[in-house]
């Protein structure tokens, strides 16, 4: 829900009109970047460094031939504090898709991965004994507009 009033909000502010150019804000909406906060258990990192050489980036590259995303990024964090996650996913898209398109590339993507949607949710259950999504973010990218 928090990702859909965010990517409104963001067509809304790229969509008002302007009565003169002086009036315009000097900033445009430009690509998004959804971002995911993973934490791995100690002793796992190995373990989830294979995933993310394997299906993970198999599934970006994939998305990425078919230019649904732009690019993905993994980032570290370095000096980690207490609490905070060990890993960002980063992924570069530019424009939230639709439930129907969502529908459309999951069909595409199994079919690539030669898995099942229950398939995934398995995988996904499976490393969650080890891997704790910690939150995620939209965030849109601000692009000079003068």
């Amino acid at each position: 829900m928090k990702k859909f009033i965010l990517a409104a909000l963001g067509a809304a502010a790229l969509v008002l009109p302007s009565t003169a150019s002086s009036q315009e804000l000097p900033l445009k909406g430009g690509d998004f970047w959804d971002v995911g906060a993973v934490t791995v258990d100690d002793g796992h990192f190995g373990d989830y460094a294979d995933f993310l050489a394997g299906q993970f980036r198999k599934n970006m590259e994939f998305q990425k031939s078919k230019g649904w995303i732009k690019g993905y990024h993994i980032l570290a964090n370095v000096n980690a504090r207490d609490g905070e996650p060990d890993l960002y996913l980063v992924t570069i898209f530019d424009h939230v898709t639709t439930p129907a398109e969502d529908i459309a590339r999951e069909k595409e993507a199994n079919a690539f991965l030669a898995q099942t949607t229950r398939q995934s949710m398995a995988g996904s259950g499976q490393r969650a004994t080890y891997r704790h999504l910690k939150g995620d973010m939209l965030l849109q990218e601000q692009l000079w507009s003068r």
